[in-house]
């Protein structure tokens, strides 16, 4: 038999027994999971449905804790309430290290406030909560911005004259304009031409992000990334951000008071010049393009898009948007602005809100996380840097805290005596360590813009209650709901 033949046959034998021994024992001892085939893992197991079906399959047969092959690599997930708690706050320390989304990796790097690791995470992140906290307290509170923004926004609306619109860039503007304020010193007027397409940039990659093609890359990154496809889409976006973002910088630079910063970039510029004779500091230019670009992105993506779903929901269900309006005529009345105080005298409207967040389940398998280091985890070994997913989408629809979790309900976040109920399984934001930075601007946010619209305006819809779909626009890392048109009646 010719050498060459006997080459071929012995690289088919070793590629079956590869296929029917699997892989060999990783180290650790991790929880268990579908049986992966070299190189391409749990493809088998997964369906077109994208990774959230394909993981609610996997946990009938393993349990709460299971262990899945994203092409060669092993993710443990953890479903449900508990066992998200268990880890992310139980033991939050050994919990706390992020883990990659492989499309946008190549734009973050490991670098800035939300994808890093270790000490350049634990700086950035101090860093950052202190800044925003600092100018969400300062001459304008983030009570006021968001007050004035809500306004403009009214006034928007107010010249549409109730005819059908596409809300999606509006609420768009005015959530980027909260962070712009407090990032970049100042909002955009709605028309800027340079804004606009700074917010189709992100809504271009959030929909790229969340699609199933960007799913299929997470399992074989290592190859796809040579060939065309969402990932080179995503990274050209990202790019044009930061070279705009760059350029505020170098404005920021050439600007710069010492004695009087004006926003988040010049807060960051002066820790620089304070810490420009240590080698070792994570105050460089790379952080600080990567952190903005990580705040501008998430802080106007996640509030719109849960905008969006809130609205078309209230559409849906007029009926809960008409006792929205009852609260608001009762408690704010029609002349004065909403505040945040109003918020702990409105349970049922706070509760329509956290129904929004809960229903619209907008990160469905949260962001990826690592443990920090070897870990003991209900009787499994994770070794040192094992990515794991808190499927937060298994929280939000939780059936032992949400009486019916596929049916939108406000009634999941109030008592008998029509007061508030907090929940153990609401986590939009995640919860632990790397809780969204943000999740405090969010929620006023919230309020805030929900309340001011529904004081000034009635809602209709081109389209019967019945007949609105709720059903996403794309469901992969992030839930985009679809796109509708809404009229807004002054009240």
């Amino acid at each position: 038999m010719e050498p060459s033949v006997l080459l071929l046959l012995a690289l088919l034998v070793g590629f079956v027994l590869l296929l029917v021994r699997g892989y060999p024992k990783a180290r650790g001892h991790l929880p268990p999971g579908p049986r992966p085939l070299p190189l391409l893992g749990n493809l088998l197991q997964m369906d077109r449905g994208g990774f959230l079906n394909s993981f609610k399959r996997i946990r009938e047969k393993y349990g709460d804790v299971f262990t899945v092959h994203l092409g060669p690599r092993p993710v443990v997930m953890l479903y449900g309430t508990e066992a998200i708690r268990e880890a992310l706050v139980d033991q939050a320390e050994a919990f706390s290290g992020r883990g990659t989304i492989a499309v946008v990796r190549p734009v973050f790097r490991d670098y800035g406030a939300i994808f890093s690791n270790g000490e350049r995470w634990k700086a950035l992140r101090r860093f950052s909560l202190a800044t925003m906290r600092d100018f969400g307290m300062g001459k304008r509170s983030v009570e006021e911005r968001i007050q004035e923004e809500a306004q403009c926004l009214v006034e928007e609306f107010r010249k549409s004259q109730g005819a059908p619109l596409d809300p999606t860039f509006l609420f768009q503007c005015i959530t980027a304009n909260i962070i712009c304020s407090i990032v970049f010193g100042e909002r955009f007027d709605y028309k800027d031409r340079q804004f606009l397409r700074l917010l189709d940039m992100f809504y271009q990659s959030f929909s790229l992000i969340s699609s199933f093609s960007s799913q299929v890359f997470e399992l074989f990154s290592g190859f796809l990334k040579y060939f065309p496809g969402a990932h080179r889409q995503i990274s050209r976006n990202m790019q044009e951000v930061l070279k705009y973002i760059g350029q505020s910088v170098e404005k920021h630079r050439a600007t710069l008071d010492p004695n009087n910063p004006r926003d988040f970039i010049d807060t960051y510029l002066l820790r620089m010049e304070k810490e420009k004779s240590n080698q070792h500091t994570e105050f460089h230019h790379e952080n600080l393009l990567i952190s903005v670009l990580s705040l501008f992105f998430a802080g106007t993506e996640t509030s719109s898009t849960t905008l969006r779903y809130g609205f078309l929901l209230m559409l849906k269900y007029p009926h809960v948007a008409e006792k929205v309006q009852k609260e608001i005529d009762q408690v704010i009345g029609s002349h004065r602005l909403p505040t945040l105080e109003d918020r702990t005298k409105m349970p049922y409207t706070d509760a329509v809100i956290y129904e929004i967040q809960r229903f619209s389940d907008l990160i469905p398998i949260g962001v990826p996380h690592k443990v920090t280091k070897d870990t003991l985890f209900r009787g499994y070994l994770l070794p040192k840097n094992t990515e794991v997913y808190p499927i937060l989408s298994s929280a939000l629809n939780d059936p032992q805290y949400f009486e019916q979790p596929d049916t939108f309900n406000p009634d999941h976040f109030l008592d008998a005596n029509g007061a508030l109920k907090k929940s153990e399984a609401f986590m939009p934001f995640s919860i632990g360590k790397r809780v969204c930075l943000g999740e405090g601007i969010a929620r006023n946010e919230l309020f805030l813009f929900f309340t001011t619209i529904l004081q000034n305006f009635s809602l209709s819809s081109p389209v019967a209650p019945k007949d609105i779909d709720l059903c996403p626009k794309e469901s992969g890392f992030g839930k985009l709901p679809p796109t509708y048109q809404i009229c807004f009646l002054a009240r």
